[in-house]
């Protein structure tokens, strides 16, 4: 009925699956997803590739503040997201195992 996976799988989210929810271990797991991202931003940002966008920074001082309050959101919504995002998944998943056992 079901593979060896499965049930290992259905013990486990049964034993974990509200500990797994609001876990600050699993937030920051996802954090170097958000963390890539920004730097990637930045280092787009601060290379000089477009001189325009490169003028526009140099005579505006309060963007670096913008550009990092941004990168601290960006990398806060990227982290929770895929946090929630991974139980959901997991969450489907067993719902799913429960149903077909309840359908045989």
């Amino acid at each position: 009925m079901y593979t060896q996976k499965e049930e290992a799988f259905m013990k486990y989210w049964e034993a974990n699956r509200l500990k797994k929810k609001r876990s600050l271990k699993n937030i920051l797991i996802s954090t170097p997803l958000g963390l890539i991202l920004v730097i990637a931003v930045f280092i787009n940002f601060f290379s000089g590739w477009y001189k325009r966008a490169a003028m526009d920074a140099n005579a505006d001082p309060s963007l670096i503040l913008i550009l990092l309050i941004a990168g601290i959101i960006i990398v806060a919504f990227t982290a929770i997201f895929s946090s929630y995002h991974k139980w959901d998944i997991n969450e489907n998943y067993y719902k799913e195992l429960l149903a077909r056992k309840e359908k045989k």
